[in-house]
């Protein structure tokens, strides 16, 4: 049972917030680059506050007050990463069983004008993690005189820490926090001079006797932290627990030596694992598992008749059958086609089309994706050429360009998204141009090479809500897709972000991912219904009906997203010049900045 907050000091204005939103956050395990580059985008440019909370994969960071002597080792030879961040503090590490939490709060000043108190902040810090010991069975966690952090000091016992506290205070907002050692590895705190501390060692809630799991002890710390910065409404969303490599397409597994795995056959699942959707086609078990994380038990009977206002009219008549015709003689692929797009008729009918470029098969397996995931051909040197051919045999003033996800590669199919661009605008200087990229596993250098080519409209699907990240997209990453976002959106480029609806997300999931878009800068979003490719993908599991699409959409501008388009048969692309023209009559303009650790 959780008591009262203690009251061992008074930390003044900083016991009560405000009546601010605070959006609550598990995002699983995460590369601390991308919740980085989030937690300064909400620290940026959101106006409510956020608690995020993960564990990292194993990572060294440098504070500004880091003493290079104080890494042992080389990180990369005990399969760590090193990265410089701007809190304060020496070497620290984090890694898979410490929870790592960042509260984005706005703090009240000392006075009128003044800046907040960061002592007594960092004060507030500590006493969610001693009350939130407490309540996990270690009680007498404590302060050290000289020492920052939270430590157990038994008598006739050498003190050891068990958090570690670093912040940064930018413009009244908070960046980074602590990190509780819940039951991380200790042999990686063997490699660093943790803190810069020599006198004294690190421990852990399991080296002290007490047997909690990671979830447990966050679920301990979020109340904690909800009684002292939660003065206004909270809502929580947690991405799946689960975390296993198998959920990976082969593809997207790490190596032995950190590279990208050689693709071999997916290690067969459990056969003991009975299907929890009902369906004239059984899914597989992986699938089925995955679903069955996610909570999510109903689905709409695949041959069910679908309501009346999921019934398109597909219409292929004389200018979509030239349109075909121009685009199989330059030997392009289309999404449209490639993803069974409900607006092919509309969109090809008014002759505009969605380019796919870097082949048609994609490296990874999302479970509402008909796009082909066998082994991917080599790219193709003339296609940007061929693109930027087409766009100007179509009069095309706006030109839309996606690809498949290509982990195989090592920029993730970057550098022909930059190179499809510059053809594009050599060839036809005043046409605009959207992209809708893949997350390139996140890597800075591929992304950074994209967004120099300055598309007109940067475009990454978060997909899902938080929830249901795993079981539709298992080798992305919801911490992962909003850090492309973040990024984009401090390199001055109009982001954009979508969601297919009816994978079993509630409407309160969808309000709070829209805030998290709106958080990072996104401009436009779009959502649509999920429609099940075949039997073999993820179930329906409602239908949403048009008046909810109106209300979603209404939910994305009071987020603060410029423009919303939101209907039964929305797609990525659907209206792209139109929503483009929308958000900047809307004035949604990304000043940019740097974040990069």
């Amino acid at each position: 049972m959780i008591g009262p907050p203690s009251c061992e000091f008074a930390p003044g204005p900083l016991r009560a917030m405000s009546s601010r939103p605070l959006h609550v956050r598990w995002l699983g395990r995460t590369k601390y680059r991308d919740a980085y580059a989030l937690q300064h985008a909400l620290a940026l440019r959101g106006t409510d506050d956020w608690l995020l909370c993960q564990e990292h994969e194993p990572t060294y960071t440098m504070g500004v007050r880091t003493d290079p002597a104080n890494v042992l080792v080389d990180p990369a030879t005990v399969g760590a990463e090193l990265v410089r961040a701007d809190r304060g503090g020496d070497v620290t590490f984090h890694g898979p069983g410490q929870l790592t939490a960042y509260p984005v709060l706005t703090l009240p000043g000392r006075g009128a004008g003044d800046k907040p108190d960061t002592p007594a902040y960092v004060r507030t810090v500590e006493q969610v993690v001693i009350d939130t010991l407490s309540d996990l069975g270690l009680p007498g966690a404590t302060r050290l005189d000289d020492y920052p952090g939270v430590w157990i000091a038994r008598p006739g016992q050498r003190p050891r820490k068990i958090a570690a506290i670093g912040v940064r205070m930018a413009h009244n907002r908070t960046l980074h926090g602590v990190a509780l050692n819940v039951c991380p590895d200790l042999g990686f705190f063997e490699h660093i001079v943790p803190c810069g501390i020599t006198e004294y060692g690190v421990t852990s809630l399991a080296a002290e006797g007490i047997d909690v799991g990671l979830e447990e002890a966050t679920d301990a710390f979020i109340a904690r932290a909800a009684q002292r910065w939660g003065g206004g409404p909270i809502d929580r969303s947690d991405v799946v627990w689960r975390h296993h490599v198998t959920d990976l397409a082969p593809f997207s597994r790490p190596a032995p030596d950190g590279g990208t795995a050689d693709p071999s056959p997916i290690d067969p699942p459990s056969t003991t694992l009975p299907p929890v959707i009902p369906s004239p086609v059984t899914l597989s078990p992986r699938r089925s598992k995955r679903l069955a994380d996610a909570g999510v038990s109903e689905a709409v009977p695949y041959r069910q008749r679908k309501p009346e206002w999921m019934r398109a009219r597909v219409e292929h008549g004389a200018e979509v059958t030239a349109l075909k015709r121009q685009i199989g003689s330059l030997d392009l692929v289309t999404v449209c086609e490639e993803a069974g797009c409900p607006n092919l008729s509309e969109c090809w009918a008014d002759g505009t089309a969605t380019f796919m470029i870097n082949g048609e098969r994609c490296t990874r397996a999302c479970g509402f994706c008909l796009v082909d995931t066998r082994r991917p051909a080599p790219l193709d040197a003339d296609e940007p050429s061929r693109v930027a051919q087409a766009v100007v045999s179509m009069g095309l003033d706006f030109a839309v360009v996606t690809a498949v996800a290509r982990d195989d590669l090592d920029d993730g199919g970057a550098a022909a998204f930059a190179a499809t661009i510059e053809a594009i605008r050599a060839a036809r200087p005043h046409c605009r141009v959207e992209v809708l990229i893949p997350d390139c596993k996140g890597d800075a250098d591929a992304l950074d090479r994209i967004f120099e080519a300055r598309p007109d409209v940067l475009n990454h699907n978060i997909e899902t809500v938080a929830r249901l990240q795993r079981a539709a997209r298992p080798s992305a990453d919801y911490t992962r897709s909003l850090a492309v976002l973040a990024r984009a959106a401090d390199a001055g480029l109009v982001t954009k972000s979508g969601m297919v609806l009816g994978l079993g997300e509630t409407e309160a999931e969808i309000g709070s991912t829209l805030t998290d878009l709106a958080g990072v800068g996104v401009s436009i979003v779009t959502m649509g219904q999920y429609l099940r490719p075949t039997a073999a993908h993820l179930p329906v599991a409602h239908w949403w009906a048009p008046g909810d699409f109106d209300r979603f959409a209404l939910m994305a501008t009071q987020a603060g997203i410029a423009h919303a388009e939101s209907s039964p048969f929305t797609r990525s692309s659907h209206h792209a010049a139109q929503a483009a023209d929308a958000a900047s009559v809307a004035g949604r303009q990304v000043k940019a900045v740097s974040v990069t650790p």
